[in-house]
């Protein structure tokens, strides 16, 4: 039985044709992106109001700000089945280039703490998160720029 690939969160990237994409919102009236996304208001404290909010692609680059391992097995609601061994996995900050926000993220399967150096150049890249019997649920994640260190 083939599975539907579903996003974790609707709206929150894509996979088109400029390649895999988080998405975020743009201020029309104060040119601030927000991420995740914003559909009902701009958070600028600064904003002049007035604007509206476009979906706009972010960056598919960035610099790892921070990084870390997760070794443990997360409480409910994280979907995992308790009777297969827990596979630590890794945590990444990253700066994006255009924005300069930060995005946290788990790095791509095989990419552990010690490939990785803060500052160092990465791309952001579709994943599975979880996959159930009928769904591969999809999201984001890091890996290094080939050749970045």
């Amino acid at each position: 039985m083939a599975r539907t690939r579903t996003p974790v969160v609707s709206g929150w990237f894509t996979d088109g044709p400029d390649g895999f994409r988080l998405l975020g919102t743009r201020c029309s009236a104060c040119a601030a992106v927000f991420f995740p996304r914003e559909d009902a208001y701009c958070r600028n404290p600064r904003c002049p109001g007035g604007g509206s909010l476009v979906e706009v692609p972010l960056s598919a680059r960035g610099r790892v700000w921070s990084y870390t391992d997760g070794r443990y097995r997360p409480p409910a609601p994280y979907v995992s089945d308790p009777d297969v061994p827990w596979e630590p996995y890794t945590l990444v900050a990253v700066e994006l280039e255009a924005e300069g926000m930060v995005v946290l993220g788990q790095a791509a399967p095989g990419v552990t703490p010690a490939a990785l150096a803060v500052g160092m150049e990465v791309e952001v890249v579709g994943g599975v998160l979880h996959e159930d019997a009928g769904t591969t649920w999809t999201t984001w994640r890091f890996r290094p720029v080939e050749g970045a260190r």
